[in-house]
């Protein structure tokens, strides 16, 4: 079978950029001038990219932006395959924030809630609790919408509509996690990753992130323990297990 000729990035990094709106022109710019469709979204605290386009060119893009900007270094993209273009056209914006929470004092760049990565979640789910003999939940971050394409078996949805909702819902429901090992995931990695540092400010102790998020879990593991598919915000809409687009799904335009 041939490989689809497009490739789809998603990635973000929380890091300081109080240069935000000098960045804007300089990647817009780049991303025309090498034909790339998508969006990126700059803010004080860091950089959210879904970029698509011809292998070569989007890969050399993120080259580009990681020697021209030592900030961006660490920018690992999570990658899927389209047979054609899933984006319409190339945004880049400036944001308040790269995923609006609302929730100031949460700053991932000053330091990350532990990670695990998805063999371990997988191993662990598979085992019924972590390596610790604690019972393991995961709890998902993402709106409601999202969750209906899709999730893990038995994940937590305190049915969101909008990622500003978290913080309240986390406090109405927070007991409910007491004794456990809380996993928190998301997409691609960034709402679980605030989501997790506001767990463990709120005293919940044993709380990680769900490193890469899901497009990461399909891509290291068999899919193993979620049912459905990943809902995304391109024109591919639904993500298999394999990472394959199988159909369509209702748009949305709430935030990522």
């Amino acid at each position: 079978m041939n490989q689809p000729d497009i490739l789809n990035i998603s990635s973000y990094l929380f890091v300081p950029l109080p240069d935000a709106a000098a960045l804007r022109d300089r990647l817009h710019e780049r991303c025309l001038a090498d034909g790339l469709k998508g969006t990126i979204l700059l803010a004080e605290e860091g950089i959210n990219l879904f970029l698509a386009g011809p292998a070569g060119t989007v890969r050399g893009f993120v080259d580009w932006l990681r020697r021209m900007d030592g900030r961006f270094a660490a920018l690992e993209p999570k990658e899927s395959w389209s047979a054609s273009q899933p984006f319409r056209k190339m945004l880049v914006k400036v944001k308040r924030e790269i995923i609006r929470m609302d929730h100031p004092a949460i700053r991932p760049a000053e330091g990350r809630a532990p990670a695990v990565d998805a063999p371990t979640l997988h191993r662990w789910l598979a085992q019924g609790h972590d390596d610790a003999g604690r019972p393991v939940v995961t709890l998902d971050t993402r709106n409601a919408f999202e969750v209906d394409h899709g999730t893990f078996e038995g994940a937590i949805d305190w049915r969101i509509g909008k990622f500003t909702e978290f913080p309240p819902a986390l406090r109405a429901h927070k007991a409910e996690l007491a004794g456990k090992t809380v996993v928190s995931f998301c997409t691609g990695g960034i709402r679980c990753e605030k989501a997790a540092i506001l767990m463990r400010e709120e005293g919940i102790e044993n709380v990680y992130q769900l490193e890469g998020g899901i497009l990461k879990y399909f891509e290291q593991t068999d899919g193993a323990h979620y049912r459905g598919g990943c809902f995304v915000f391109d024109e591919r809409e639904v993500l298999a297990s394999d990472l394959s687009a199988p159909g369509t799904a209702p748009s949305a335009t709430e935030d990522r």
